[in-house]
């Protein structure tokens, strides 16, 4: 007696729309969409650690928050390092903003080193401790695409507003440019507890103790363009945010594929650019943000990923 059981796909989903004085989305993938949209149609604070729901639908996820109220917390380090160096200011006194990216385990790697990389060569981040798909997709810079296409929703700003430098330390994690020339960057450690703990105490901030970033340690911090030719992942996403419509969806459901099929050992690392590239130029992408057509997109993407996984590589799903 008193007892609910919930079960199968929508357990989730459903639980999403339980009263609670905050939400943290952080289920990795499309499959975060519903329970994201749930809580945000709900209302309260959610702290939205998955991207692949607001690059798939963030204009619904936006206006959904509009009529409920409900705010919306960046969890990633990049955007919530964005939206801290944001606070107080007016939008139209911002000129463009950065995100800065580690380069992941292959920026020193030639293109011929990255043909042989390995699924565990992959998941060995240099600086941050992440799981094995986001770990993939900072390989590739993947996961900087879909943050160029979730900054843009979140801030409101054009992709060539939008920049990208290859930052080695991760101690930088994002900066935003004003109008008058001044830059407001937030620092600290690669440690994804500083974002969590400001999301979680917004808008005040937890006393945890962390140890404080050594100002030595700046002397010796790079800045360095993206590599195109390498890691074409990321102009794949700028082209998709540039599309619009439902072409950010369809490089997110490729991506899923292709990640997945990576990381069991069916395709090469430079296999999952090519999967990629091959959806955007081929796939015709719907204007329709409605979430049925979000929906129907993606499962038709993936059913085209896997039937040209079979044509290419012999791969039977």
């Amino acid at each position: 007696e008193g007892i609910e059981v919930h079960g199968g796909d929508a357990a989730i989903a459903d639980l999403a729309r339980i009263d609670a004085d905050l939400t943290v989305a952080a289920i990795t993938g499309m499959a975060g969409l519903m329970p994201v949209l749930n809580a945000v149609e709900r209302g309260g604070v959610v702290a939205i650690a998955n991207k692949e729901s607001i690059v798939t639908a963030g204009a619904l996820i936006l206006e959904a928050a509009k009529k409920s109220g409900a705010v919306l917390l960046p969890m990633d380090s990049e955007h919530n390092a964005i939206m801290q160096a944001m606070v107080g200011q007016k939008p139209e006194s911002i000129d463009r903003i950065i995100l800065t990216a580690s380069g992941g385990p292959f920026w020193d790697w030639s293109g011929e080193q990255m043909q042989s990389a390995t699924p565990q060569q992959a998941v060995n981040h240099p600086n941050w401790s992440m799981g094995a798909k986001i770990s993939v997709d900072s390989a590739t810079m993947m996961n900087k695409g879909l943050e160029v296409i979730e900054a843009g929703v979140l801030f409101d700003l054009p992709e060539d507003r939008i920049r990208v430098m290859i930052h080695r330390q991760s101690l930088v994690h994002g900066i935003v440019c004003y109008r008058d020339g001044s830059m407001l960057a937030q620092m600290g450690d690669a440690d994804m507890r500083v974002p969590i703990s400001h999301c979680l105490a917004w808008p005040d901030r937890l006393d945890w103790q962390p140890e404080p970033l050594s100002l030595d340690a700046l002397a010796s911090m790079t800045f360095e363009q993206p590599d195109p030719d390498r890691f074409p992942c990321l102009e794949l996403a700028r082209e998709a945010m540039r599309a619009g419509g439902l072409a950010p969806t369809s490089l997110n459901a490729a991506n899923e594929v292709a990640v997945e099929h990576f990381l069991n050992g069916s395709i090469g690392f430079l296999d999952i650019a090519g999967l990629n590239r091959h959806i955007l130029d081929t796939i015709d992408h719907p204007t329709s943000l409605a979430l049925d057509a979000i929906i129907s997109h993606d499962r038709m993407v993936r059913k085209s990923c896997h039937e040209w996984l079979a044509q290419q590589h012999g791969i039977d799903r």
